[in-house]
């Protein structure tokens, strides 16, 4: 069960990680222009960060408790 978490919350940061690598063709500068679900560009700048921050200490309780549990 908490490997199955492992690898989840490992392939959302992979993602989230991608998604925040910067780029010219838009990336983030794109909320600016549309209206979008996520709101402004600060607010979705902020969202991003903490569900990357959330998801980094899930990873890491997890990785102290499988180091734990061997």
């Amino acid at each position: 069960m908490f490997n199955f978490i492992w690898v989840l919350v490992s392939s959302f940061l992979i993602i989230l990680i991608l998604i925040r690598i910067p780029s010219n063709d838009g990336g983030l500068a794109s909320f600016a222009t549309k209206s979008s679900l996520l709101g402004s560009p600060n607010s979705a700048e902020k969202l991003l960060n903490n569900i990357t921050w959330f998801l980094i200490i899930i990873y890491f309780l997890l990785a102290v408790k499988f180091n734990f549990s061997t």
